[in-house]
């Protein structure tokens, strides 16, 4: 699996203070979301303050850094890169300060406009210190801020001109803004801890900060924290069907999260059972590619009576600073990511289940590792279809040139990863891992079909 993951979000509005530390935990439960940048802005006394660097959340903050941005208020973001570049300028919540004061702004997905937005405003003197569309939607709010008697009533009138995948946390003075693009694509939730509103893009960060998760935001809702209960403002509500990305439940979301009703967990665990009445196979024991795999190949073990075991063991202290940049050294990262268990393989027929192939590359190395390992048969499924489009709303899924089931079918890329059978979940099977979610999908990724043109 080659794929990243995008970005998360965490916000709060605690009249007892030391919001920063609370952004702090609940990013270090997001952290799966993106391992590239984070920061955190807060208001003490109407005034913002922020820090933000390249890094992990425990190399970017100490404790004096936190008990420094203190504050009533605060949101954070851990970033991916999916448009812009890894650059210390990139790393989010952005800031402004303009006519009307100052705005912190976090943002998780992508826009299909933002060449349109970036002409628009350069013609109107905007002059960008960053590479991301992020900062257009800052601009965006601020600019109709000018012209509105309310920060809320500003997100509301851009989020007209706003195309494409957007979960937002914006922060004024005085106010906690969250709001959600009209089709869903990005999770984002809210819970309450005593007086503290929190907000964040999956449900494990409200269990990390002991917040008892209350809702999701709808597609197209604004939620506005100032004093006493959020308010509501649904304008953009209106004929709105939710399309979150299904990559969320195959991949993205952490095991423990709740997206829209339904277990990330049983989800995968759906997948692998599917996978096994699709295609059983005679063998002797069910291995998952860590992490979004094991609970698939849980699944599929459940479903086929094959024993479940720890085939794969990942090295957890490979970070971000682990840098392949050519070919020969992505083969050697997945000798130090991942260690078979010889004691689990050898001599057995292995059934390995991965949560997706991309360019599969790191597949053949991990079937070549399980026969250095002593593995008798190694028979793969993957728990998502195949790719054959590329994501425009905030996944890291590249060009098709680079997608391997564009290029070859699933007997071919059988060959080309050595495997001695393959298959790949089917799109009838995708529609059923989710029973419990109460929202449509976008799988635009498998059938180059999107909600919205792009």
């Amino acid at each position: 699996m080659a794929i990243h993951e995008e970005c998360g979000v965490f916000g709060i509005c605690d009249p007892g203070g030391d919001c920063a530390r609370t952004t702090y935990y609940g990013l270090y439960a997001l952290q799966h979301r993106g391992q590239e940048a984070c920061g955190i802005a807060a208001i003490n006394d109407r005034e913002l303050s922020f820090h933000k660097d390249t890094g992990l959340v425990g190399e970017v903050f100490t404790p004096e850094i936190l008990d420094e941005l203190g504050g009533t208020m605060a949101v954070g973001h851990v970033r991916y890169s999916t448009t812009g570049g890894d650059r210390r300028e990139n790393a989010q919540p952005l800031t402004l300060n303009y006519v009307k004061g100052t705005l912190a702004v976090a943002h998780n997905g992508n826009l299909v406009n933002t060449p349109q937005l970036r002409t628009f405003f350069e013609y109107r003197g905007a002059i960008f210190h960053t590479s991301t569309d992020s900062e257009l939607i800052a601009y965006a709010i601020a600019q109709k801020r000018l012209h509105c008697a309310s920060a809320e009533e500003a997100v509301c009138q851009a989020m007209g001109e706003l195309k494409g995948a957007y979960s937002l946390l914006v922060m004024s003075p005085q106010k906690l803004i969250a709001a959600r693009d009209p089709w869903g694509f990005r999770p984002l939730c809210m819970g309450r801890r005593g007086d503290a509103v929190v907000f964040a893009s999956e449900t494990c960060a409200l269990n990390a900060v002991g917040a008892a998760f209350e809702r999701e935001l709808d597609p197209g809702e604004i939620v506005v924290v100032d004093k006493g209960e959020p308010r509501s403002i649904r304008v953009h509500c209106a004929g709105a069907s939710s399309h979150l990305c299904i990559f969320e439940y195959i991949y993205f979301a952490r095991p423990d999260s709740v997206l829209s009703g339904q277990s990330v967990h049983e989800a995968r665990r759906n997948a692998g059972r599917l996978l096994a009445r699709e295609a059983p196979v005679e063998a002797d024991v069910v291995i998952g590619v860590p992490d979004s795999g094991l609970d698939a190949a849980m699944g599929y073990a459940e479903e086929s009576g094959i024993p479940y075991g720890v085939g794969l063991v990942k090295n957890r202290y490979v970070g971000r600073t682990f840098i392949t940049p050519g070919q020969q050294s992505r083969e050697q990262a997945v000798r130090i990511k991942l260690g078979p268990l010889k004691s689990c393989v050898e001599g057995k027929r292995v059934v390995m289940i991965d949560d997706s192939i991309v360019r599969g590359t790191t597949s053949r190395q991990i079937v070549s590792l399980l026969r250095e390992a002593g593995a008798r048969e190694v028979h793969m499924r993957s728990s998502a279809p195949p790719f054959i489009a590329p994501c425009y709303f905030g996944t890291d899924i590249p060009d098709r040139d680079s997608l391997i089931a564009c290029r070859y079918s699933v007997e071919e890329i059988r060959q080309l990863i050595g495997a001695d059978s393959l298959h790949f979940l089917s799109l009838d099977a995708l529609h059923h891992i989710a029973p419990d979610a109460r929202c449509g999908f976008c799988e635009g990724c498998f059938t180059g079909t999107y909600p919205i043109p792009v």
